[in-house]
């Protein structure tokens, strides 16, 4: 009798029971939250500081939509990228996604980042039951720093954190980032304020990038590092 193919993929049993209990709490706690949030930040007339969001998210769970979830999974599958870089780790939604194409590919790592010391543990935990810990490292701090000491080559920036901060984050991994590299940015219509220095930097051919809007609601901007100047 043949032996039966072990089923990956986010089909996966483990893997998609974490992603699910994910959702669900999302939808549960951030019907009530996410409106407070987007109406504090909408007020606030002065910068923030990385300390101060993480405080103010800290009673949410703000992961990334099911569908960006799936496209991570399908461009790291078609990728097949050695180093991955994740900016907002949050409870791990996307970051699964993420390690669990690479697991499916054979190879690879995400390396990931998270201001919340408390979300960075429940993360953690989440990759670990989904079986995808092999493939992910989890920091914990200021990210334009923690990311600082990544060693390159980086072959995908994943940038899901707050938009104030894609610019320095972006400026911390730049050199490492291969030619041809992908970045990856949501959230830059929904916090357009916040997303501009980092729009502007990506679409000026200048800088090295070549870099296209994608209308998907919430925005999002996809752009590909050609190399230094």
């Amino acid at each position: 009798m043949r032996e039966r193919k072990k089923m990956l993929g986010l089909s996966d049993p483990r893997v998609r029971a974490v992603l699910d209990e994910i959702a669900a709490e999302q939808d549960r706690v951030d019907a009530v939250e996410q409106p407070k949030l987007l109406e504090v930040v909408r007020a606030r007339t002065t910068p923030w500081t990385p300390e101060e969001l993480a405080d103010a998210c800290a009673s949410g769970y703000y992961a990334a939509p099911a569908a960006i979830g799936r496209m991570l999974y399908a461009t790291v599958r078609a990728m097949r990228p050695t180093t991955v870089v994740e900016f907002g780790t949050s409870y791990g939604f996307s970051t699964i996604h993420i390690a669990a194409a690479l697991r499916d590919n054979g190879a690879g790592r995400v390396i990931t980042t998270e201001l919340h010391e408390g979300k960075a543990d429940a993360a953690w935990r989440n990759i670990q039951r989904a079986g995808v810990a092999d493939h992910v490292g989890v920091l914990v701090g200021e990210a334009s720093r923690t990311l600082a000491a990544v060693p390159g080559p980086v072959d995908f920036l994943y940038l899901d954190g707050w938009t104030e901060f894609y610019l320095d984050v972006l400026r911390a991994v730049e050199p490492k980032l291969r030619p041809g590299a992908l970045v990856h940015a949501d959230d830059t219509v929904k916090f357009a304020a916040g997303a501009r220095r980092y729009l502007d930097h990506v679409r000026d051919p200048a800088n090295g990038y070549v870099s296209v809007a994608i209308a998907d609601g919430q925005g999002l901007e996809l752009s590909s590092y050609l190399g230094a100047s």
